[in-house]
C-alpha cells in the first residue's frame, strides 16, 4: 500500500531484483525478505472492468481485474454476477471477463474458464467444463454463454432460449472465426466469411430466409431480437423480428459504404463511409433520426443505451436521439458536450468521457443519469463500463468510482478497500 501512495496508482506489482513478485499486499518488506538496500521495480498494470450486459435496469453487477492476476472483485446484485466468492479460489491468471444478462464468464490463461451469477443463465458450466479447454474467445446473450475454442470449434451453455444449446447447428460451427450475441440467440462468422445462427427462432436464431446474402461477412451486430451482418462491399443484411431491426428494407438503397453498426434493444444505426448514418428499426428506440439528421454530419461513433444513440462527430461534439427516458435527449447538458473522446451507455443513461478526462452524464438518473454526488471524483478517467442501472470508471491512478443504482453497481463502497489489492 506505502508504494501505491507513493507512485499514485492503484493497481502495482513489486518484483525483487532476482525476479521475485511479491503478490501479498499486507505483507511487511520483512516478512518477504527484503532487506535495506535492497532494490525493487514497481509494475504498473492496467485494470479492467466488466459488466453483465442487459437491456433493463433491474440487474446489473461490475467485475475489475488486472490482466493475469489471481483474483477479481466483484460489487452489485450477489445473485447475478456480483458474488464471485465461491469461484474465487479458480480465478487465477485472469485474461478476459464477459457477460450475459446475469452471469461472468471469466478465460484464464490455461485457456480454461470459470463462470458465476445465475445457473440458468450461463452462471452454471458445470455440464460443458470438460470440452472448456484452449478458450480463445466469449461471448454473451441476454441468459448463455458461447466461447470459441482453438480448433475452431464452439462450446454452449446457458438458458436454450438464449443460445446456450448449439446441438442443431454443431457440425456447421467448424472454423469460427468470431461470435456475435444478441438478446437471444447468437451468430457466428467462420472462416469461409458464412454465417451459422442459433438461439431463439424470432429473434435472429433462424437466418434461413437471408443465408444465400450472408457471404462475405465481415462484421455483425445485434440488438434485443435481430441481427445485422456488414458484407465485404459495405452492404448490410438483416434478419431477426421486424420490431428490433429484423427487416431494413425500408432502408436498404441507403445501405452502401456501411462501416458501423451499433443496436439499441429495438433498432439500428449505421454509419456510412462519408459520416452519415441511416438508422432503421422501432421509432421509439431509436429507430428514427429524422429530427436530428441535419445534424449527423461526420460521424465518427454510435454508442447505444435500449433505447437511444448517441454519435460523436468529428469535431468532439454529440448528437444523440432515441427515447428521452434513455438518453435520446442531451439538450441540458449539450454544451458540456464538447471534446468527447468516448461515450458509454446503461439501460437508460450515458456517461461521456471529455479529453480533460472528466466526465458529462445524461439520461435517467436511477440509471446513472446523474453523477452529481461523484462528480469532483471523476478527474482522469480512463475507462468506464455500464450494467443496466449503473456505471464504474477507472481514473488513471487505478481507483475505480461508480454511480447510479446502488443495487446494480453503482455502490462499491463495500469492496473499495478490495480494490486496491489486485
Amino acid at each position: 500500500m506505502l508504494a501505491q501512495k507513493s507512485f499514485g496508482y492503484g493497481f502495482l506489482r513489486l518484483i525483487t531484483s532476482e525476479g521475485c513478485l511479491l503478490v501479498d499486499p499486507m505483507e511487511s518488506l520483512q516478512t518477504a525478505g527484503i532487506e535495506d538496500g535492497d532494490h525493487l521495480t514497481a509494475l504498473a498494470i492496467q485494470a479492467n472492468v466488466a459488466a453483465t450486459k442487459t437491456f433493463i435496469m433491474r440487474r446489473g453487477a461490475f467485475a475489475v481485474w488486472c490482466i493475469g492476476a489471481n483474483r477479481i472483485v466483484t460489487w452489485g446484485h450477489p445473485q447475478y454476477g456480483g458474488d464471485s466468492s465461491a469461484v474465487q479460489n479458480q480465478l487465477r491468471s485472469v485474461l478476459q471477463i464477459q457477460g450475459t444478462r446475469d452471469a461472468f464468464a471469466a478465460i484464464l490463461s490455461d485457456g480454461s474458464v470459470v463462470t458465476w451469477g445465475h445457473p440458468r443463465y450461463g452462471g452454471d458450466s458445470s455440464a460443458v467444463q470438460n470440452q472448456l479447454r484452449s478458450v480463445l474467445q466469449v461471448q454473451g446473450t441476454g441468459g448463455a454463454f458461447a466461447a470459441i475454442l482453438s480448433d475452431g470449434s464452439v462450446v454452449t451453455w446457458g438458458n436454450p432460449e438464449c443460445g446456450g444449446d448449439s446441438f442443431a447447428v454443431q457440425n456447421q460451427l467448424r472454423n469460427v472465426l468470431l461470435v456475435q450475441g444478441a438478446g437471444g440467440a447468437f451468430a457466428a462468422i467462420l472462416s469461409d466469411e458464412s454465417v451459422v445462427t442459433w438461439g431463439h427462432p424470432e429473434y435472429g436464431g433462424d437466418s434461413f430466409a437471408v443465408q444465400n446474402q450472408l457471404r462475405n461477412v465481415l462484421l455483425v451486430q445485434g440488438t434485443g431480437g435481430a441481427f445485422a451482418a456488414i458484407l465485404s462491399d459495405g452492404s448490410v443484411v438483416t434478419w431477426g423480428h421486424p420490431q428490433y431491426g429484423g427487416d431494413s428494407s425500408a432502408v436498404q438503397n441507403e445501405l452502401r459504404n456501411v462501416l458501423q453498426v451499433q443496436g439499441t434493444s429495438g433498432a439500428f444505426a449505421a454509419i456510412l463511409s462519408d459520416g452519415l448514418v441511416v438508422t432503421w428499426g422501432n421509432p421509439e428506440y431509436g429507430g428514427d433520426c429524422s429530427a436530428v439528421q441535419n445534424q449527423l454530419r461526420s460521424v465518427l461513433r454510435v454508442q447505444s443505451t435500449s433505447g437511444a444513440f448517441a454519435a460523436i462527430l468529428s469535431d468532439g461534439s454529440v448528437v444523440t436521439w432515441g427515447h428521452p427516458q434513455s438518453g435520446g435527449d442531451s439538450s441540458a447538458v449539450q454544451n458540456q458536450l464538447r471534446s468527447v473522446l468516448q461515450v458509454h451507455g446503461t439501460s437508460g443513461a450515458f456517461a461521456a468521457i471529455l479529453s480533460d478526462g472528466s466526465v458529462v452524464t445524461w439520461g435517467n438518473p436511477e440509471c446513472g443519469g446523474n453523477s452529481f454526488a461523484v462528480q469532483n471524483q471523476l478527474r482522469s478517467v480512463l475507462q468506464i463500463q455500464g450494467t443496466g442501472g449503473a456505471f464504474a470508471a477507472i481514473l488513471s491512478d487505478g481507483s475505480v468510482v461508480t454511480w447510479g443504482h446502488p443495487q446494480f453497481g453503482g455502490d462499491s463502497s463495500a469492496v473499495q478497500n478490495q480494490l486496491v489489492f489486485l
